[in-house]
């Protein structure tokens, strides 16, 4: 049935010219409306450049037009007016004035940069991090694997890798590999148990030399593992880069889903497209049998309904997880069939679905 949600869906098809993005995840469609077979569209860009959009207004078209049920299409395209005397500067799509996206760059080789968020700690992030990274690089893509929690890096201790990058001949970090993934984190350069002991202004910093002064090569994905909270982590990362989406982690219990919405509601101001909820920690299986919900069950899955999200899978309490993670060999590197690792995979499964 011809409605403006169906519209919305088929407009999420329309990449902005040299981004995975679509325009609408950019912000940029701001009215529709849909009636008797004819479909009316407002684009409004950012840009000055008249070839963008002559291809949107196509491609807008020709994405309409193939839904059932319409007959007329008008879409019509605002654009700032360009400025006088000289090429106006280039700007992320879903950029205006001064706004802080405007000096968003793809990173040279990387396909795909996908944030793991939570808004709290504890609910397993850096384990759904380590182990998506590991399920996407066994299902055949070139992952990368990002860790932002510059206060409390875990990774090199899940991934079991201990040595210090070294420095390539163009004076990039060469990322250490770890199960088949690139790997970058505060921890590789730290010493011991030495505490991170910055202001913003360094961490700002220090998030944007991990991204465009490490030498990541050819990826099909890199992952980054955020810290809890809306800070200054994430928000240089939406800065610094367009994201193409972002898995949310959660617990069942309210405590954990409630601070998820605000983490949620983060993503959607930058115009971050959420890729879908993971619910962690979903029940226990005792040796006899017996199904246990410590933190209840179900809360992840309800809230991706109620928000109108992808509900990308539940990961049950498992031993073999925990002790994976001690260990630095994932549990979906050392036993793939395990129903743990499994979990995972699926998991991996239903992101590479939703960002091919």
């Amino acid at each position: 049935m011809l409605s403006q949600q169906s519209v919305l869906d088929a407009l999420k098809g329309v990449k902005y010219p040299g981004y995975s993005r679509d325009i609408v995840s950019f912000g940029l469609v701001k009215e529709v409306s849909a009636s008797n077979g004819a479909v009316s569209l407002l684009l409004n860009l950012t840009t000055h450049n008249p070839e963008i959009s002559r291809q949107l207004k196509e491609q807008c078209g020709a994405a309409i037009k193939a839904l059932p049920g319409v007959s007329l299409v008008h879409v019509e395209v605002k654009m700032p007016a360009p400025p006088a005397g000289g090429a106006p500067p280039a700007t992320a799509p879903g950029a205006a004035g001064a706004s802080p996206w405007a000096n968003q760059s793809r990173v040279p080789g990387i396909r795909r940069i996908i944030a793991v968020a939570s808004g709290k700690g504890g609910v397993g992030k850096s384990t759904c991090s380590v182990n998506l990274a590991c399920a996407l690089s066994a299902l055949g893509a070139r992952v990368g694997l990002l860790d932002c929690d510059i206060y409390g890096p875990s990774i090199p201790l899940m991934m079991g890798v201990r040595e210090r990058p070294t420095v390539s001949e163009e004076e990039k970090l060469v990322p250490p590999v770890g199960h088949g993934v690139k790997l970058m984190s505060m921890g590789f350069l730290l010493d011991g148990d030495s505490p991170v002991i910055w202001r913003g202004p360094m961490i700002v910093k220090t998030i944007q030399q991990f991204i465009f002064a490490v030498e990541w090569g050819d990826l099909d994905y890199l992952l980054v593992d955020l810290p809890p909270g809306t800070g200054d982590a994430q928000l240089t990362l939406c800065q610094t880069v367009p994201l193409d989406g972002g898995v949310i982690i959660t617990t069942p219990q309210e405590a954990s889903l409630g601070v998820v919405r605000k983490g949620i509601a983060m993503f959607e101001k930058v115009n971050v497209p959420i890729l879908g909820i993971v619910e962690n920690m979903s029940f226990f299986v005792t040796p006899g049998g017996e199904r246990v919900e410590i933190f209840g069950n179900g809360g992840g899955r309800q809230e991706a309904v109620r928000l109108g999200l992808p509900f990308l899978g539940e990961v049950p309490l498992y031993t073999e997880i925990r002790v994976g993670g001690d260990r630095g060999v994932p549990v979906t590197v050392s036993d793939p069939k395990l129903p743990p690792a499994k979990a995972f995979l699926q998991i991996a499964e239903a992101v590479r679905s939703r960002v091919p």
